[in-house]
């Protein structure tokens, strides 16, 4: 393990922000490292962001050992959470075998989408002595692509509260709590001693979770729970339109990039 799971518990208390983001390749999750963000998250999030599929539930146990591999070689000293996807914690048995498996792939931590239902699972993985991250509110693999906010009202509110004390007793180190009304998100992290990670709820959680490709602006869409600390899209369009317009002007390559061969060898070729 990378780094002590206890040292995010100290930062609530301190009231020092957690940095969490979602990484999906090596040289990404070296530059998060650099840049000293305190969680990578191998989100299922991989799926619609990186490899075309239209919604999370599409994406295997074998695309998150993959991923997980590949942004475990770009880190030496930063805690990584994995996704278990879609499928992949139907019981606790099964939920232990591919949590092992993505352990074995480099997961500091394990994160599960559900609410109170996942009391035994969460139980079962945290006797076994892997650390796991619950994930209430909107669940995409629960809930469907399309994003909506949950506990507007009393009655639901009252179920997200009580589900973080549920994922909690049962042994998780860290929630994330995704597009729940701020007001909401604030009384769960007051009441919670793990932990809370928002993402779309407000700014009194214990950190803050953010898909990459959301961060650098890959996208031609801005969600409102998000910004674009970047125009990535913007840069490299231009960029790869510049290669496009100097490879067909025979701009590129130019002399600088070019290797010679020995001009004494030169006219063994030709003669």
């Amino acid at each position: 393990m990378a780094v002590n799971k206890g040292i995010f518990i100290e930062k609530k208390n301190r009231h020092e922000a957690i940095v969490m983001a979602t990484g999906y390749d090596s040289a990404i999750a070296a530059m998060e490292e650099e840049a000293g963000v305190d969680i990578v998250l191998v989100g299922d999030s991989v799926g619609t962001n990186v490899l075309g599929y239209q919604i999370e539930t599409e994406v295997t146990m074998q695309d998150m050992i993959h991923h997980s591999k590949a942004v475990s070689r770009g880190l030496k000293n930063t805690y990584l959470m994995v996704d278990l996807p879609y499928g992949s914690t139907a019981d606790p048995f099964i939920a232990f075998e591919n949590a092992q498996l993505l352990q074995d792939a480099g997961a500091d931590c394990v994160k599960i989408e559900g609410w109170g239902e996942n009391k035994q699972v969460i139980e079962f993985l945290t006797g076994k002595g892997i650390d796991v991250c619950g994930h209430i509110g909107y669940n995409p693999q629960k809930h469907g692509p399309r994003a909506k906010v949950f506990g507007k009202d009393a009655q639901q509110a009252g179920e997200l509260i009580k589900s973080a004390q549920t994922i909690e007793d049962a042994g998780a180190m860290m929630i994330v709590i995704e597009k729940v009304p701020s007001e909401v998100a604030a009384l769960i992290a007051k009441k919670c001693r793990i932990p809370i990670i928002g993402i779309g709820s407000g700014f009194d959680c214990d950190g803050q979770v953010l898909v990459i490709n959301d961060i650098l602006g890959y996208g031609v869409k801005t969600y409102k729970h998000a910004r674009r600390f970047m125009d990535f899209r913007t840069l490299a369009l231009g960029a790869l339109g510049n290669y496009c317009d100097e490879v067909r002007s025979r701009k590129f390559p130019s002399e600088e990039n070019l290797v010679h061969i020995d001009p004494l060898e030169m006219p063994k070729l030709t003669s």
